[in-house]
């Protein structure tokens, strides 16, 4: 079948909000595929958290190039033999994975979707993740044995598309055969782009209604987004969609038999009696989403107006997204210890001795007595106590912090801040900067 990427685009952007970065990777892997008939393509992994749409991504490139869409679950996989089938001489034999999906897909060049390849496992029955290699090596995959076959079957044509939740958890020598392709988490505004052209009108579909019986005001999308849900994916959304359907049906069926039972007569109750399209329309307003959901269950952190020494802003990253945090310090007399408070982990505690120490080494350009250090224990917290805080990227707002400690010189509310810090003092990348930048946007920063 002929690849046309024009039509690829137009399908990849019908199905999905967003990722335009994302799209133009696998248009480029499709124009490979075109271009050397599958024979040199990349094996694509798609990496992300829940619900980003890594599945429907694969679902939307097999509909582009007209291909059927075969999928094997690898999730809780343990015996490679599940890859690639059973000897015949074990009772319930039985081809493995692969060549099952194969036989269900009738054609030579599927897309194979290989879900979960992060959750395969060992055990004494071999690793799949093992078996996988052959499968996925474009050097060897033209000759795949299957052992219950016994013979060579060709997999060359097909397209493979691998997803997994994070990249740490597959084995090397795997993700070496692999082109990673990263999908980070939405943006409020594109959850709500989501959630009006693709979300709502499926729900409605599914439900029977007409496009125009159930609406959502704009701020109430954004309510339910920001309110009710906190997620880098769409699901909790989609599920809170449809409980605001399923009660706006009971609503209209109420108010439709109602107005049935107000009918004097049997015979005019039948001629009464209002069909679908007759339902009237329920729109939800913040108010009405409120009052249907509850009270809110997230709320975001906002910018304090601080203007004490020792307190700055730095900049998180979550699986759910990104989040401002509050790092604080104080003094009191001591001996120069240092504690650190907050559920901190060891990458985060070394990044708070290096800040000291690059302090201490350079306390002369700060107009800071250097003997201040030795007459003071410090401490330092990272508020949410109960949430396990790790990762380097707090090492310049560790140093900004405890320099305005010693200064006395508070820090600007309106700056927040991320980025590794090292002994010379220079500020090193760190990841996650979308999210991290889009909650100090929404924090007020």
């Amino acid at each position: 079948r002929e690849i046309r990427l024009n039509h690829a685009a137009r399908i990849l952007d019908e199905d999905h909000e967003g990722l335009e970065e994302v799209k133009k990777r696998i248009l480029e892997f499709l124009a490979v595929e075109k271009q050397t008939g599958g024979s040199r393509a990349p094996i694509l992994c798609l990496v992300g958290p829940p619900g980003v749409g890594k599945t429907s991504l694969a679902r939307s490139v097999a509909r582009a190039i007209d291909r059927p869409l075969v999928r094997a679950a690898l999730g809780g996989m343990r015996d490679e033999a599940e890859i690639r089938g059973h000897r015949r001489t074990y009772v319930g034999a039985l081809p493995g994975k692969i060549l099952n999906a194969m036989r269900k897909a009738e054609t030579r060049d599927p897309v194979f979707l290989l879900d979960e390849i992060d959750k395969t496992g060992q055990s004494y029955h071999g690793d799949p993740a093992a078996a996988l290699l052959e499968v996925l090596d474009p050097e060897q995959n033209h000759a795949f044995e299957d052992h219950y076959l016994d013979l060579a079957y060709d997999l060359s044509r097909v397209l493979f598309i691998c997803t997994a939740n994070t990249v740490e958890s597959i084995p090397l020598p795997l993700l070496d055969r692999m082109e990673v392709v990263h999908l980070s988490g939405y943006t409020v505004a594109e959850k709500k782009a989501i959630a009006s052209r693709h979300l709502l009108p499926k729900i409605i579909s599914d439900l029977k209604l007409e496009s125009d019986q159930i609406a959502f005001t704009d701020a109430a999308l954004e309510h339910i987004v920001t309110a009710h849900t906190r997620e880098a994916g769409v699901r909790s959304l989609k599920r809170k969609l449809e409980s605001l359907a399923r009660k706006a049906i009971r609503r209209l069926i109420e108010e439709r038999e109602s107005q049935v039972e107000q009918v004097e007569h049997p015979e005019q109750a039948e001629q009464a009696k209002p069909t679908g399209q007759d339902f009237q329309k329920v729109t939800f307003d913040v108010d009405e989403v409120r009052d249907n959901l509850g009270r809110d269950r997230y709320f975001h952190d906002i910018k304090e107006s601080a203007g004490i020494p020792g307190v700055a802003i730095g900049l998180a990253w979550t699986p759910v997204g990104g989040d401002i945090l509050y790092i604080e310090t104080t003094r009191y007399p001591g001996k120069g210890e240092i504690r650190l408070s907050g559920q901190l982990g060891d990458v985060m505690k070394e990044s708070a001795y290096a800040s000291l120490s690059f302090l201490k080494a350079h306390s002369s350009e700060l107009n800071v007595d250097v003997e201040d250090f030795g007459k003071h224990d410090i401490h330092i917290h990272i508020p949410s106590g109960a949430i396990p805080k790790d990762g380097p990227s707090a090492g310049v707002t560790l140093l900004t912090a405890l320099a305005s400690l010693f200064t006395g010189v508070p820090v600007r509310d309106d700056v927040a801040m991320t980025g590794e810090i090292s002994l010379r003092g220079v500020i090193l990348p760190v990841g996650g900067i979308k999210e991290k930048v889009l909650a100090a946007r929404a924090a007020g920063v």
